[in-house]
């Protein structure tokens, strides 16, 4: 009987050790998650169960449960290394085979796609054309190609204009200063993503009235248009009309170099007029000319944006985190992947930091859940544990020898 239960505990010793070894081996892994060597002790039982004096027959390794507790994070100077802060795994795909794991480590291959060293892709929801997340799940890609140009719609000016200038005496004249109070200028696009200089000209016409003039390339496209304030400062009128609307719609012009004709709106709802000096606030425009790509970030959410050399984003997908009701379930498959099993539960698939899943940290890396220390002290315990059973068939041993040599 002890020699039975003592070679019992040698099994289980050496498959704890075995367990801790593994651990140790792969400290350095990134989201590796840990394993514990389980066990059961072994007792003979008939159909009328175990008497109140049967001793048991040894152990008996039960399971080997990985540990999915949260890891360190580490940052990378890779925007494409991805961390989870939280629950949830990342789910990956290789030819419709589905895999989940914690290891972040991703970069784009020849076609594109977001994938790991394995060759497996990210999956996500992705985008349409237009940088909308649409919902649909497939493997993420970046669209390398150049981003076409977008003509400028809207320019929205936020100028204060000085409420204690005088009325200018002399008529309007973009060439002469002494005629106009001040002028502002901003870069606009052209359907062919051409550059054009767009100067606004402000003058005094009375208390509380301005005109303003809109040149383009230096040839007048608009003005006198009128902007009325009041005594308070703020914009009241465009043109007689009481705000809102706020814009001047300006005639269509051909801008020339085959691009369309252009119709800006110049919207003045930020424009104010205090009694301090002529400042321009803000000052933007939707336009912007053909880019190329110059990189790619993720933010908190798992938002996939390709960005451009002519400073626009475009969002090219949204990472997918997935949840299981028993994650110690998953089937490992090696280089840090798991597979769904019925033990698992159903994959439960969202946005990062829906529901119970994490948050996404891009540029960085979740470590190892290893604590070497800790590893370390178990090995020594496993030895013991190893050294004690063989001491057992040692002293089993010993007694059948004394009973052999009996004369």
């Amino acid at each position: 009987m002890a020699f039975g239960s003592a070679i019992s505990g040698l099994n289980a010793a050496t498959s704890d050790l075995n367990t801790i070894g593994n651990n140790i081996a792969n400290a350095g892994t990134t989201g590796f998650k840990l394993s514990r060597a389980e066990f059961a002790d072994v007792y003979p039982a008939s159909n009328f169960g175990t008497g109140s004096t049967s001793i048991g027959s040894g152990v008996q390794l039960s399971a080997v449960a990985q540990q999915f507790t949260q890891g360190n994070i580490s940052t990378t100077n890779n925007n494409l290394d991805l961390a989870i802060n939280g629950q949830g795994f990342f789910r990956l795909s290789n030819n419709g085979t589905i895999d989940y794991t914690r290891a972040g480590a991703f970069g784009v291959d020849s076609q594109g796609y977001i994938s790991n060293s394995s060759g497996q892709h990210l999956t996500g929801y992705l985008a349409d054309s237009t940088g909308t997340i649409t919902g649909a799940l497939g493997d993420l890609q970046i669209n390398t190609a150049d981003i076409a140009p977008q003509a400028t719609q809207t320019v929205t000016v936020g100028v204060n204009l000085n409420a204690a200038d005088t009325v200018p005496t002399l008529a309007f004249n973009p060439a002469n200063s002494a005629t106009y109070n001040n002028a502002t200028s901003t870069t606009v696009y052209d359907s062919l993503g051409a550059t054009h200089m767009a100067t606004m000209y402000y003058v005094k016409s009375a208390a509380n009235a301005w005109n303003t003039y809109l040149y383009v390339d230096g040839v007048q496209r608009g003005g006198p248009d009128a902007l009325g304030f009041t005594s308070n400062g703020a914009l009241a009128t465009v043109n007689g009309v009481a705000v809102p609307p706020s814009a001047i719609n300006y005639a269509s012009f051909n801008p020339g170099g085959g691009a369309a004709n252009m119709a800006p709106s110049f919207d003045y709802g930020q424009t104010t007029q205090f009694g301090s000096s002529f400042g321009v606030n803000s000052l933007t425009q939707d336009g912007y000319t053909t880019g190329q790509l110059t990189g790619v970030s993720i933010d908190n959410s798992g938002v996939v944006y390709a960005n451009y050399s002519n400073s626009q984003s475009r969002a090219q997908g949204q990472v997918v985190l997935t949840n299981f009701a028993n994650a110690q379930g998953l089937s490992p498959q090696g280089n840090t992947t798991w597979a769904e099993t019925g033990s698992s539960g159903a994959a439960l698939t969202g946005a990062p930091g829906t529901a119970s899943l994490g948050a996404i940290q891009s540029g960085a890396l979740e470590q190892s859940n290893v604590n070497l220390t800790e590893q370390l002290v178990s090995l020594i315990t496993a030895q013991r544990d190893f050294q004690a059973n063989a001491n057992v068939i040692s002293t089993q041993n010993t007694i059948d020898q004394a009973i052999i040599n009996i004369r």
